[in-house]
């Protein structure tokens, strides 16, 4: 691509005339972004920023004054005072190095970005999704728990404010763990539509926080009707004819890629990505592999200052490296002129696809290339590189995960792109990385600056990111920075588990809950307004508690009229389970272990499993004289199990023993949400046991029929009276178990001994039936159908609610869904009998429907209100039918 090329034509003019996209503004909006096609079902279109350094290699001068500009306006808004209280926090991967910048400009302020690399030992401050993004989840990993916990202003920093659905998203979550009174937006440019741009005020009110904006422009993108569908189709019909003519030289290929020569290129290399627009010309058949002249340089980075802002980047952090640049700088000059301290490859893995080595002593032009999130620390060596003079010329630029269409027109942002495998390792899995306007850009140098994380065989490998610069780029120097880790904390003593009767009404050693008591603090909120904030996703379930509810005397009654019919089938139930899981604990064991030492160890999942728990317990003593230790753990849907409940019993117990406990199967979320949780844990069977698995979900139970167990009727006053598990993060700090209350003014109501004791009750009568039950089910192919998730997945359909959350299948869940949240309907299998006398009463008394149904493997379904808001209830507080 040609400089004069630029100043004649808008970089954005090609996607703007086929697509119909019109950037709107300030003056010197188009001088700041210029438009390209995105490779994301999400999003058409991409504002390519000149002086973000990202996409458009420029000089790192103005990439780092308009951040540190930007900075300078946020410190004069603040006031000095404010400024030393505040936080500044930078997006991955596109905005850390802005982020920075800002920080420096603020100069009084911590920094930190988000990241999507999760880091070993180093506990999660939050995390949030980016929904418009190919990439969503982003972690934030302080290495001070406490820097996100301050009340001072805390400045976002993006690229752009488009919708400003992620920056808000963020504040939200944020001020939700620790409120603030003032949060200030930062972007190179604020380009949210007039309807966005009005959002912010009521955000800001809704808060009951100050939220302003600084941006150094302003304007919108005016999109056509059905541009996302436009985009995609131009970008397949791109590929697809770069595909059929993969010419070197053709539209968006740079010269000298493979199978070509250009400026500064070489021949063409066997199995070497290539450059090109549309991904049709990797791997191309060339002249035999060539070793890459690479030049290794050691920075001498100090090692105690942070690479970026992953875990955090103090004021003082800044003041050491800006001392140590000039000598680090100074190094990269003398490996770029071929002398001084650098060391060719050593020992590591060359690379193939070499370009010549340039006879000149220094090179006049030099690009200095980041690396996707480590961004700040290449940018301020490129700076030092461009104040000292060492070089004629110096650009910056950083690779990307970003999938963009290249296009070589002087009317499209990015002409070329190499293409290279992610060298990182990341969480996500391999992938394609991308190194865009890097190719036949003129560029006598590169300078290559990556984290020792990124070090890899697959960076030198024959088509990783080296071999794609060396084929177009004369003299290619890798600087590696050392990737930063914060030290290991000294694991915390975990606090023994809480014990009846000063936490709960069961005895002491029926179980031990592995949990902190939050009964004094004050959360309980009303159904409708729980319900209305988990469905806005405002707010998670288990982040406040739903009212306990008081049964009235004919529902009591109706408990123990239950309990008493079915109190023989729920002992029959108990013993298959708890025999089941006695015959099979065994098979978990080293051969030779023995036999004193194969003793099941029940963690119930609180607070559900918990009564069951019991109930195993004194079966296992009452017929094998079995003293089993039992402890009451808290999985939470959507955010996993307690890790330190985890750590805890995997100090003091085999994790092989470990039986995981619950009372039924519904769909099999909490199934799911166990086995994914138990990845990070070495040693535990992700496996539940449970007293009724209608849904098919498990392979240890007491039977697959779903019938009433008492025990779900009532919430606390059968189970401990113990609420259901907390879990937000201004009272469950890292090193905390989760959190519950315990309802010592229920006492009187309090029925917990009283249903464990007429199950006990039982055993005697049921021992022979237990024994043939456990005959035929160690006989039987136990293997989990997933029927139940199938039925939900139909219902969810069929009934118009498009969100199998919102569905509840089986007595038990039913039951919490007319006790918790604001139910729509309840669906009962056609010719149910006793076993729903206390799901028809629960319905009538808050006036749900309840409709009759054939082919439902459940005795009944509840179906939560799905598009509920306050107004989805009348007058009396019964639910409407949702429209």
């Amino acid at each position: 691509m040609k400089e004069e090329d630029e100043a004649v034509e808008w970089s954005g003019s090609w996607v703007s005339q086929r697509l119909g996209v019109e950037l709107v503004g300030d003056d010197g909006l188009k001088e700041l972004l210029g438009l390209a096609l995105r490779r994301n079902p999400k999003r058409a279109h991409l504002l390519v920023s000149h002086v973000l350094g990202k996409h458009v290699p420029q000089k790192p001068s103005v990439v780092y004054g308009h951040g540190y500009e930007l900075g300078l306006r946020v410190r004069e808004l603040l006031g000095h005072e404010e400024a030393a209280r505040a936080v500044v926090l930078g997006y991955a991967e596109t905005a850390t190095g802005l982020g920075h910048s800002v920080a420096d400009g603020l100069a009084l302020a911590p920094y930190l970005h988000s990241t999507r690399r999760p880091v070993d030992g180093v506990g999660r401050a939050g995390g949030f999704e980016e929904s418009h993004s190919h990439a969503t989840s982003h972690l934030l990993l302080p290495e001070d728990p406490k820097l996100l916990a301050g009340e001072g202003p805390l400045v976002l920093v993006d690229d752009e404010f488009s919708t400003g659905n992620t920056v808000l998203n963020t504040i939200r979550d944020l001020h939700a763990r620790h409120p603030r009174g003032r949060y200030v937006i930062v972007a190179l440019v604020d380009m949210r539509s007039a309807e966005d741009a009005g959002r912010l005020d009521g955000f800001a009110r809704e808060m009951g926080a100050r939220v302003d904006l600084v941006a150094h422009t302003g304007g919108t993108v005016r999109l056509p009707e059905g541009v996302l569908e436009k985009g995609q189709a131009l970008v397949a019909a791109h590929e697809a004819a770069r595909a059929a003519d993969p010419a070197p030289g053709s539209s968006g290929e740079a010269p000298g890629g493979p199978g070509g020569d250009g400026p500064g290129g070489v021949g063409g290399v066997g199995g070497v990505g290539g450059t090109d627009a549309t991904g049709g010309t990797e791997g191309r058949a060339g002249n035999a592999p060539r070793l890459p002249h690479v030049v290794r340089v050691d920075l001498d980075w100090p090692a105690h200052i942070p690479d970026g802002g992953r875990h955090g980047f103090t004021p003082a952090h800044r003041t050491e490296l800006e001392a140590a640049l000039p000598a680090m700088a100074h190094r990269v000059a003398e490996a770029l002129g071929g002398d001084g301290p650098a060391e060719r490859g050593g020992a590591r893995p060359r690379t193939a696809g070499a370009a010549a080595t340039p006879e000149t002593d220094r090179s006049p032009r030099v690009l200095v290339l980041g690396f996707e999130e480590l961004m700040y620390a290449p940018l301020r060596l490129a700076l030092e590189l461009e104040r000292s003079g060492a070089v004629f010329e110096v650009r910056y630029s950083t690779t990307t995960r970003s999938p963009v269409l290249a296009v070589d027109d002087p009317g499209y942002a990015i002409r070329t792109r190499l293409v290279f495998p992610a060298h990182d390792e990341p969480a996500d899995g391999p992938g394609e990385r991308y190194a865009y306007n890097v190719a036949d850009g003129g560029f006598d140098a590169v300078v290559a600056v990556v984290d020792s994380a990124a070090d890899t065989a697959a960076l030198h490998a024959p088509d990783g990111l080296l071999a794609q610069l060396a084929a177009h780029i004369p003299r290619v120097v890798l600087a590696v920075v050392p990737s930063y880790l914060p030290a290991p904390e000294r694991e915390p003593m975990l606090p023994e588990p809480l014990r009846g009767p000063e936490f709960s009404s069961y005895a002491p050693d029926e179980v031990g809950w592995l949990l902190q008591d939050l009964s004094d603090v004050e959360l309980e909120a009303p159904t409708e307004e729980r319900e209305e904030a988990i469905q806005s996703g405002g707010a998670h379930y288990a982040e406040s508690l739903p009212v306990e509810y008081q049964p009235s005397d004919a529902y009591q009654e109706l408990f123990h009229a239950a309990l008493e019919t079915s109190a023989a089938r729920i002992a029959r139930a108990v013993g298959a389970v708890t025999d089941t899981v006695l015959a099979e604990l065994p098979q978990r064991h080293r051969p030779g272990t023995p036999p004193h030492e194969r003793r099941p160890v029940l963690v119930s999942l609180a607070r559900a499993g918990t009564p069951v728990g019991v109930l195993m317990r004194r079966w296992a003593r009452h017929r094998h004289g079995l003293d089993l230790p039992h402890y009451a753990v808290s999985i939470v849907r959507g955010r996993g199990i307690d890790a330190n409940a985890l750590r805890w019993i995997a100090a003091h117990h085999d994790p092989a023993d470990v039986v995981f406990v619950d009372g039924w199967t519904g769909k099999g979320a909490i199934t799911r949400e166990l086995a994914a949780a138990l990845g990070e844990f070495d040693g535990f069977v992700p496996e539940i046991a449970v007293l009724a698995d209608p849904g098919g979900c498990v392979r240890t139970y007491g039977t697959r029929e779903d019938f009433l167990i008492p025990s779900a009727c009532l919430n606390s006053t059968v189970s401990g009276l113990i609420s259901r598990t907390v879990l937000r993060t201004d009272l469950v700090g890292p090193q905390d178990f989760h959190g519950a209350k315990y309802y010592r003014e229920l006492a009187a109501a309090d029925v917990s001994g009283h249903f464990l004791d007429t199950v006990q009750a039982r055993f005697d009568e049921v021992a022979d039936a237990v024994d043939a039950d456990v005959k035929e089910l160690l006989s039987a192919d136990r293997a989990p159908t997933w029927a139940g998730w199938a039925a939900v997945e139909r219902i969810s359909e069929e009934y118009g609610i498009h969100d199998v959350n919102l569905v509840k299948p089986g007595v038990g869940e039913t039951t919490r869904v007319l006790l918790r949240r604001v139910p729509w309907k309840i669906l009962a299998k056609r010719g149910a009998g006793a076993d729903l006398d206390h799901v028809r009463m629960l319905a009538e008394q808050r006036g749900v429907p309840v409709e009759e149904v054939d082919d439902l493997p459940y005795s009944c379904v509840g179906l939560i209100h799905p598009r509920f808001t306050r107004g989805a209830t009348g007058a009396d507080g019964k639910a409407v039918a949702a429209q």
